[in-house]
């Protein structure tokens, strides 16, 4: 008897921590497609309330890129976590403006989405074929973030994605609550093969070039 309790208070949460830790996939390579939707809450019921677009990113080891389209704009954002640097390419109203950001002009810009912590629930779900849990994060500003995450699937780079560097797999369903806007992302496709390395090439012309700075002043 007293063999079996150690094994039922001891063993058996490890057993389980272990076939968990095993399930998991992590991966160097990966692209991820998202739907996102922004709507105006303080006018949900209204007509022409939202704005809707895709957002694709793609990890090939400690490059990533990151496009976003809807009927307004369209931006790319290659970064290399090796080096800190990152660029915006972006395209809106005819301009073509192709951004340099330093190392800290990347930590500055995405400063509100630092030290998330995220408290896990109970709650789960199953989207595109793959069990997610659901956790809930505040960042610094107030904004609740909400989020389904599976954990079959967790990328090598955790700086894929700043909101989601504290979470321990892929987010494949999402939203960031203020007073006044909700952004939803929804997943649509996951495809595990390599990414081209073309991907993360850099235009070389066809773009006005400005600093992080100048592109503030815009």
């Amino acid at each position: 008897m007293k063999c079996l309790l150690y094994f039922l208070v001891f063993l058996l949460p490890c057993f389980f921590l272990s076939l968990d830790l095993s399930a998991q996939k992590k991966v160097a390579e990966l692209t991820v497609a998202y739907d996102y939707s922004v709507i105006n809450t303080e006018a949900e019921n209204k007509p022409a309330n939202s704005i809707n677009g895709t957002n694709i990113i793609y990890i090939k080891g400690n490059l990533i890129r990151s496009e976003m389209e809807s009927p307004m704009f369209t931006s790319s954002t290659i970064y290399n976590s090796k080096t800190g640097e990152a660029v915006i390419l972006k395209e809106v109203s005819g301009q073509k403006l192709l951004i340099h950001l330093s190392p800290a002009n990347w930590k500055e810009m995405n400063k509100p989405f630092e030290g998330i912590n995220f408290i896990h629930t109970n709650e789960s779900k199953t989207i595109a074929g793959y069990r997610c849990m659901k956790a809930v994060g505040k960042t610094s500003s107030g904004m609740e973030l909400i989020v389904y995450y599976t954990t079959d699937i967790v990328p090598d780079n955790k700086d894929y994605n700043p909101k989601f560097r504290n979470l321990d797999g892929l987010p494949l369903e999402y939203e960031l609550l203020n007073d006044k806007y909700k952004i939803r992302y929804i997943v649509n496709r996951i495809n595990l093969n390599p990414v081209l390395a073309s991907k993360f090439d850099i235009p070389k012309s066809g773009y006005r070039e400005m600093s992080y700075e100048e592109s503030r002043k815009l």
